[in-house]
């Protein structure tokens, strides 16, 4: 029986999945690694603890399975992204890569658009100048760190870089390509424009194909450590994002999906290139060839909860511990009882600034409404709503965009909630699905990797096969209906605060 595997290189740790031609996933493991944050608004972490990560988690499969990794008859990569990793003449790894989550490059995208102009940018690759994407990173370090930027030879996407570590191959794919502002998405190539602008050589750049296509194959070296046979397949893989989708299905107009990992993001594919001038949404390619998508994305959404948890659930956590629970449902299980609107509490889930609808790194998280009334649950439930009020902002833009929505599927941590998926029905007034696949962008990696050996003879048909709506949550109207006000409440706060937002932000500085 040949067997797919699907790895994932996340913000938190890496997940490696082996999946069976018919979707049973057979086995699946996870490594952490931490996030390094030198600086307020800063995120950054060290490729090597990736490659560590990819070759525990691959190890821990054949200890799972008891198989040695000759039944695999591909690879897929998908990987947080924006994430800029720069190599040297020797293909040295130079600084520690800056993520998608790291905020400081607002000046550089400030001079981007007074330089090259907003509607040039839309024009050459489709979206805004965002300080998550790759190219303001490229252009900060040229200013900020020259005896770096002079060095650089090369710059990968995370899972790009450890394509490199197993295949030896620089590639990348047209979906993460995308999130670097330095690829012309409707066309599907590197803009030379763009990349005159910026007076960044093109000979950096990876060759670009499509998510699942080969783009290489395991080396000896590579084999040695992971176990996988030289000479398998590699596939180009996607974003977490694109490939994400993939793994849950969204492979047709109608469908989107919601994703609730650290990230929140609402996603629709497109037939067709759908720029928006002036939005924060974000146009790229799918990692189905020919087809291309619309997202949204909030930058702290379950990251919000996690931070509840970390700082505020001590209790839960211990609790769990000892009763061998998950503290996330001890948390949400206080939400239940605080009802829709948490007794008129509100939060902003801009605990790392925030994308969509706001492109703005200073914006600032905050509880607005709290009184001695309040409790735990409150708060746990007014962090639940909030982060889908952040999602219900994304979904609107989609919306003014002409996405129609059929079925929204969501997925990711998040998802395991069966409160959070009710709140984000009633939030949104739409049926929320979750489905059978549960691995999110390791399952969709997997998938691509099958189409690229053969397994099946599209994304399309790989999806049918093997994903099956599992459960449905249908926005109940009387909650509907307080979550209406509330949104208006929600989305008057931030034009209210973001002076104050500000002011803070610069006494951190």
């Amino acid at each position: 029986m040949p067997y797919l595997l699907g790895i994932d290189i996340g913000t938190s740790g890496t997940k490696a999945v082996l999946v069976e031609e018919g979707g049973r996933v057979a086995a699946s493991s996870y490594v952490e690694y931490p996030l390094s944050q030198p600086r307020p608004g800063w995120a950054e972490q060290n490729p090597e603890q990736w490659w560590q990560a990819v070759v525990a988690a691959v190890q821990e499969i054949w200890v799972k399975t008891g198989l040695d990794g000759r039944e695999v008859a591909g690879v897929g990569l998908s990987g947080q992204m924006h994430g800029a990793v720069v190599l040297g003449a020797n293909y040295q790894v130079l600084r520690p890569a800056i993520l998608w989550c790291d905020q400081r490059t607002g000046a550089e995208c400030t001079w981007m658009y007074e330089e090259i102009g907003e509607e040039k940018l839309y024009q050459w690759t489709g979206n805004p100048a965002l300080p998550g994407f790759t190219a303001p990173k490229l252009v900060w370090l040229k200013k900020h760190e020259p005896e770096i930027y002079n060095q650089i030879r090369h710059v990968l996407l995370p899972k790009d870089y450890i394509r490199f570590r197993l295949t030896g191959e620089l590639a990348t794919e047209v979906s993460d390509a995308s999130g670097t502002l330095l690829l012309d998405v409707t066309h599907r190539r590197w803009s030379e424009d763009m990349l005159e602008a910026l007076d960044i050589p093109q000979e950096w750049l990876p060759r670009v194909y499509e998510s699942p296509e080969v783009t290489g194959q395991i080396t000896p070296e590579a084999a040695a450590a992971t176990g996988l046979p030289a000479g398998t397949p590699v596939v180009g893989g996607g974003g977490d994002q694109a490939v994400g989708a993939v793994g849950t299905g969204i492979v047709a107009e109608g469908l989107l999906s919601a994703a609730l990992g650290t990230s929140g993001v609402v996603f629709a594919m497109t037939a067709k290139p759908s720029i928006q001038p002036g939005s924060t949404l974000h146009s790229f390619c799918h990692a189905v060839p020919g087809k291309w998508h619309l997202m949204g994305v909030m930058l702290a959404a379950g990251a919000s909860l996690q931070w509840f948890r970390n700082q505020l659930g001590g209790e839960e956590v211990r609790e769990a511990a000892a009763t061998g629970t998950d503290p996330y449902e001890l948390l949400t299980a206080l939400a239940v009882d605080a009802g829709p609107g948490a007794e008129g509490l509100l939060f902003l889930p801009y605990l790392l600034g925030e994308r969509t609808p706001h492109p703005d790194p200073a914006a600032r998280g905050g509880f607005i409404g709290l009184t001695m009334r309040h409790r735990k649950g409150h708060l746990v439930r007014a962090v639940l709503e909030g982060v889908a009020f952040g999602l219900r902002d994304s979904l609107e833009l989609l919306q003014q965009a002409g996405v129609k929505v059929e079925e929204i599927r969501v997925s990711g941590g998040g998802a395991r909630s069966p409160l959070w998926r009710q709140i984000l029905a009633s939030v949104f007034k739409h049926p929320v699905t979750t489905v059978n696949s549960t691995d999110g962008p390791a399952f969709g990696a997997a998938l691509l990797a099958g189409v690229g050996a053969g397994i099946y003879p599209s994304v399309e048909a790989a999806c049918s096969s093997t994903i099956k709506v599992t459960s449905r949550a249908e926005p109940v109207l009387s909650e509907a209906s307080t979550y209406d006000r509330l949104y208006t409440l929600y989305t008057s706060l931030y034009p209210l605060l973001r002076g104050t937002m500000h002011d803070l932000t610069k006494m951190t500085e």
